[in-house]
C-alpha cells in the first residue's frame, strides 16, 4: 500500500518556487521528482482553494467562493475516502481544514490537538496565526507521521503567504520565506522519500506584486507542482489540473474514488 503527503505552502507562485527552491530542484535533477506548471482555480483565494485542492470540485461549484465562507464542506474530500477504504488521515494544517472536515467554527480548545477516529480526520495538529513558524509546522506533522503512521498526510504552511501580504511577492522577505520552506523540506524529504512516500508539493495560489491575490494575474494564478516518489515518472506526460489533485492523491493511495 502506497502512503501520500500532499504539501501545500500557502501563497507560493510558480516564478519564485522556480528559482528559489534550491533543494526541491535538486532532487528534480537527481530524477527523484518532476516540477511542472499548473493554473490554480478562481478565485485564487484559500479556502475555496483548499477545498478545491482537497476534493476537486471547484469554487464555483463547491460553494466555498470566498475566505468568509464559513462551514463545513459538502464535498466528499481526500480525508472521506481514505477514512471510507479503512487507512488513517492526518493534518497539520491552518484552521479552515478543520473547519472544511471536522468540525466549525473553531474552538482552539477542543480541535487544535485531535486524536479522535469519529472526525472525518481523525488525527491533526491545527493553528490559528498566520505567522506561525513552519519550522514548528513541519515538526508538528513529523510528530503526526510518526505517532500515528497515517497513511494521508497533509501538510499546509501559511509565512509565504503571510509575508507575501506584507512585502508582495517582487520583494526579498518573500523570496527569502520560500528558501526557508525549501531548507525546512530538506530536513523532512529525503527521509520520506526513503520510506517510500509519494510526495506532492504544490501552493493553493500564488501572490502578486501588490500583496493580493484572488485574481487572474500571472503572479497569483501560476503555481508549483512537485511529485516525488518512485511513481513520479509514469506522471511526467500526464496533463495534472489543480481540480485533479483529489483523484491523483486516491490513485497513487490505490483507494477508490468518485472524483471527476
Amino acid at each position: 500500500m502506497n502512503k501520500v503527503i500532499l504539501v501545500v505552502l500557502d501563497g507560493l507562485n510558480y516564478a519564485v518556487a522556480e528559482h528559489a527552491m534550491g533543494y526541491l530542484l535538486a532532487e528534480c535533477t537527481a530524477k527523484k521528482g518532476h516540477l511542472r506548471v499548473i493554473n490554480c482555480e478562481l478565485p485564487s483565494l484559500s479556502r475555496p482553494l483548499y477545498e478545491c485542492i482537497l476534493t476537486g470540485v471547484r469554487p464555483v461549484d463547491s460553494g466555498i467562493v470566498n475566505n468568509q465562507v464559513s462551514r463545513l464542506s459538502t464535498q466528499k474530500s481526500i480525508f472521506h475516502y481514505v477514512k471510507q477504504a479503512g487507512l488513517v488521515s492526518g493534518a497539520a494544517a491552518y484552521h479552515w481544514v478543520s473547519e472544511l472536515y471536522n468540525r466549525t467554527p473553531f474552538d482552539p480548545i477542543q480541535d487544535r490537538h485531535v486524536a479522535d477516529n469519529a472526525l472525518t480526520i481523525p488525527y491533526a495538529h491545527f493553528y490559528f496565526e498566520d505567522h506561525y513558524p513552519d519550522s514548528h509546522l513541519f515538526l508538528d506533522a513529523e510528530h503526526l507521521r510518526r505517532q500515528y503512521h497515517p497513511d494521508f498526510l497533509f501538510i499546509h504552511s501559511m509565512n509565504i503567504d503571510d509575508t507575501g501580504h506584507h512585502y508582495g511577492s517582487d520583494s526579498p522577505q518573500y523570496r527569502n520565506m520560500a528558501r526557508k520552506a525549501d531548507s525546512i523540506l530538506s530536513n523532512f524529504l529525503p527521509q520520506w522519500l526513503e520510506e517510500g512516500y509519494q510526495v506532492i508539493i504544490t501552493a493553493d495560489h500564488g501572490m502578486n506584486c501588490d500583496r493580493s491575490h484572488g485574481g487572474n494575474l500571472t503572479d497569483e494564478q501560476q503555481v508549483p507542482l512537485f511529485i516525488f516518489g518512485h511513481q513520479h515518472e509514469r506522471l511526467t506526460e500526464q496533463t495534472i489540473l489543480q481540480t485533479d489533485l483529489c483523484a491523483l492523491t486516491c490513485q497513487l493511495l490505490n483507494i477508490p474514488h468518485n472524483t471527476k
